[in-house]
């Protein structure tokens, strides 16, 4: 997983990651900081498994990681997370270096998931960027959130029980 390292020692990576957690450092509701990445990307690996995806555990590890990393942009300035992260997710894949680079068609693949992951976007093209759709939000443990009676999700969005 030394491309994925790459990424997550990558300097850009980490200053927004601080960033989204200490804007989030007060919120009641699901926060998007590494612990919610690496859910996101572990529920990912494992769905892609069970269903036999033709999928690099590289690739799908670095568009779970990088998925939300426009959050910061979206709080501070109010650009959609998906926009500011695909944009911010091009420029961290860009400059890692040698080895560690993802090749053009990954990096066209992750960026694609990082933009299509949201719920009320178009449906996203290609089997990753629809496997991290359906991790973002399979990851989230609804029945067990203290804060799920205020949540803006309907009960219909919610996971209100352990899917498997």
């Amino acid at each position: 997983m030394s491309r994925v390292d790459a990424v997550l020692a990558h300097p850009r990576f980490m200053r927004e990651l601080n960033r989204v957690r200490e804007l989030e450092r007060d919120r009641r509701f699901c926060r998007h900081g590494l612990s919610h990445l690496l859910d996101v990307a572990r529920v990912a690996w494992i769905r892609r498994l069970e269903d036999g995806l033709g999928l690099d555990r590289e690739v799908v590890y670095a568009a779970a990681l990088l998925h939300d990393i426009g959050r910061a942009e979206q709080y501070d300035v109010g650009t959609p997370h998906d926009v500011a992260g695909e944009r911010i997710a091009a420029e961290i894949l860009g400059t890692v270096e040698g080895e560690m680079r993802f090749s053009p068609s990954e990096q066209a693949e992750i960026l694609t998931a990082v933009r299509g992951h949201r719920r009320g976007t178009p449906q996203p093209e290609g089997e990753l960027a629809g496997l991290i759709a359906w991790a973002d939000h399979a990851s989230r443990p609804c029945f067990a959130c203290a804060a799920r009676a205020t949540c803006k999700w309907t009960d219909e969005e919610k996971n209100l029980q352990l899917r498997v």
